[in-house]
């Protein structure tokens, strides 16, 4: 399963850093940045959770909700937030149903290996709960400035 822009985005329940639980449906009413990354504190998923972190105050200007999101329990997000200083929630997707959902479980190849794993890609969820945007494959670098500009667009 994957999802497109136009459709509604799948709703979902999910435990979170400091002891929470994220619901998507709670979100609604405000866009929403779901960003999905393979692994807390690993160097590319810092440099792009440190780019949302950065850019926090330009979303949160919009009334925007960012959430990342990854296969990591609620106590490595824990770390993981508390070192990097993040001011957004880290959802855990452990049995990475969610990532099936919005299509990012995807199988890859490592030194001749090939494993399914998390997809870098990031979902804007509007107000009304329909995917606006969709960046697959991301590189971390510029993206989090594209996505502040897709908001603006919204």
């Amino acid at each position: 399963m994957t999802v497109e822009a136009g459709q509604p985005a799948p709703d979902f329940t999910l435990p979170t850093d400091g002891g929470g639980t994220l619901s998507l449906a709670a979100l609604r009413g405000r866009p929403v940045v779901l960003y999905f990354y393979p692994k807390d504190d690993t160097p590319g998923c810092t440099k792009e959770a440190c780019a949302f972190r950065d850019q926090f105050p330009d979303f949160s200007a919009l009334d925007v909700a960012i959430v990342g999101l990854s296969k990591d329990p609620p106590k490595s997000h824990d770390r993981f937030k508390n070192k990097y200083t993040l001011p957004f929630s880290l959802a855990s997707d452990e049995q990475a149903e969610v990532a099936k959902l919005y299509g990012v479980w995807v199988e890859k190849s490592r030194y001749g290996r090939t494993y399914m794993g998390m997809d870098r890609a990031t979902i804007l969820i509007d107000a009304a709960g329909l995917v606006r945007s969709v960046w697959r494959k991301v590189k971390v670098e510029g993206h989090a400035g594209a996505v502040l500009a897709a908001v603006k667009a919204l």
